[in-house]
């Protein structure tokens, strides 16, 4: 009989150890150390590693390297090919994750269905058949070659996929996975890695894309260890609020691509709807005269978005002041606030003030502080800003607005939108001189903008 062995891995990245550890030298974290029986079998059946070539590499230069450039596979989901940098490619690896119940596996069951001339392995060791059936009734999208599997073997994965040669392979996921080779339960490290390398070898292998969906843990990070996220190709993070219908797919890490990318959805009943125009969206809808909203245009990627910032400004009823944010950096907001104060006189240093991002986003451009400043004085000053005005521009601890890069595409996307009038940096060269169909007001200093504007 072969001994069991058994081995301490690293909760945090991962990290083995034959004994335990109070402080993971990987990570410096304390106490993350926990026992998992990774017996193995003498020999290893039904694995992806026989059906791979067993040829062994060899060291070529790298003028002698041929290659050709394989055509992207371009899915019905526009959103999905721009955050993947222009479509899925064959031979990657994505994993995707988010907070149980976003829509996970609603958006790429139905990317499966909208896929009708590729074949589609779709596993899920979550749902059963008939579970899937009925939400793929009501999705978008038909495809008469996709596949349902809802084993958890790995090794009786890559049997069923030698069956059916699908095109394209989602799994449902990578923590309902386990080995046979490993005594340890699935959802472990040591399960977690033995099952993501035998994917990333079949992916290699056969030039098939594959979508592992992951879960995260309750402090937002991927769950499994961190060497996970470097397997992969490309790590998707899948995000928004429940409260509200949009979602955000956002891009981590990509190889064949950039990581400034993302696609909107909205959650509907008939699955995740591309949003085409999200500034339409993300503008809310509101009455006139009221005070503490402003306009600012940002960017995400290559996009570029109009968002509302809503603050309200009140006075304190305790000893110190609160400070609430939504979808801003708090950080971010202090320093605002200390420039106001110190530059511009205003008393921020008694009053309440609470800061939200309309719709659910969370922003980290710098081009939206001068909105965020202009928001801030309308509530303190209870003054309403005209709603055909948007501003772009970076605050400094001196009060300077400094120029915002790619200002040229945000006037245009606040021309289209139907502005009339965008405060921005007098820095900026060039744009003053095309005449866009939107009036721009150059300013230097935030008191500047302020005295035109209240």
């Amino acid at each position: 009989m072969s001994k069991v062995k058994s081995a301490f891995f690293c909760n945090q990245c991962g990290y083995e150890s034959a004994k335990w550890l109070g402080k993971c030298p990987s990570c410096q974290q304390w106490n993350t150390f926990t026992e998992e029986i990774i017996h193995k079998e003498p020999a290893l059946k039904n694995t992806w590693k026989q059906d791979a070539k067993s040829n062994a590499p060899k060291a070529i230069a790298i003028e002698d390297v041929q290659y050709e450039a394989e055509p992207r596979i371009l899915s019905f989901d526009a959103e999905l090919n721009r955050v993947l940098g222009g479509g899925i490619v064959p031979g990657s690896i994505t994993l995707v994750a988010g907070e149980p119940g976003i829509g996970k596996s609603t958006l790429f069951l139905q990317i499966g269905l909208q896929l009708p001339n590729k074949k589609v392995l779709y596993v899920s060791g979550e749902e059963s058949e008939q579970q899937i059936k009925m939400r793929a009734d009501r999705l978008s999208g038909k495809n008469a070659q996709l596949f349902l599997y809802t084993g958890t073997t790995i090794q009786s994965l890559f049997q069923e996929i030698k069956k059916i040669q699908p095109e394209v392979v989602i799994i449902d996921s990578i923590q309902t996975l386990q080995s046979d080779l490993l005594d340890a339960p699935a959802g472990s490290i040591s399960q977690i890695k033995e099952c993501a390398a035998e994917l990333q070898r079949f992916a290699k292998a056969t030039h098939t894309p594959v979508f592992i969906i992951g879960h995260i843990t309750k402090d937002g990070n991927i769950a499994g260890p961190k060497i996970l996220e470097h397997m992969v190709d490309t790590v998707l993070q899948f995000e928004g609020d429940r409260h509200y219908a949009y979602r955000i797919l956002r891009t981590m890490k990509n190889r064949f691509g950039s990581t400034a990318e993302l696609g909107i959805y909205e959650m509907t009943s008939k699955g995740m709807r591309m949003v085409s125009n999200p500034s339409e969206l993300l503008i809310s809808q509101k009455d006139e005269g009221l005070s503490g909203s402003a306009i600012a245009s940002t960017l995400e990627g290559m996009r570029p978005l109009l968002i509302e910032v809503q603050a309200l400004v009140t006075q304190s009823v305790y000893g110190t002041p609160q400070r609430t944010v939504s979808g801003f950096d708090l950080r971010r907001l202090q320093l605002l606030l200390a420039v106001l104060e110190k530059k511009g006189g205003f008393l921020f240093g008694t009053k309440d003030v609470f800061l939200n991002i309309a719709g659910g986003l969370k922003m980290d451009d710098p081009s939206i502080d001068l909105a965020v400043v202009m928001a801030l004085l309308s509530s303190y000053e209870d003054v309403p800003i005209p709603s055909n005005i948007c501003f772009a521009g970076e605050v400094g601890l001196n009060g300077e607005i400094r120029a915002v890069n790619r200002i040229e595409q945000r006037v245009a996307e606040a021309a289209k939108l139907g502005f009339e009038k965008m405060y921005i940096s007098r820095f900026h060269q060039g744009v003053f001189e095309k005449k866009p169909d939107i009036e721009l007001v150059a300013c230097s200093q935030v008191h500047e903008v302020f005295q035109q504007i209240f």
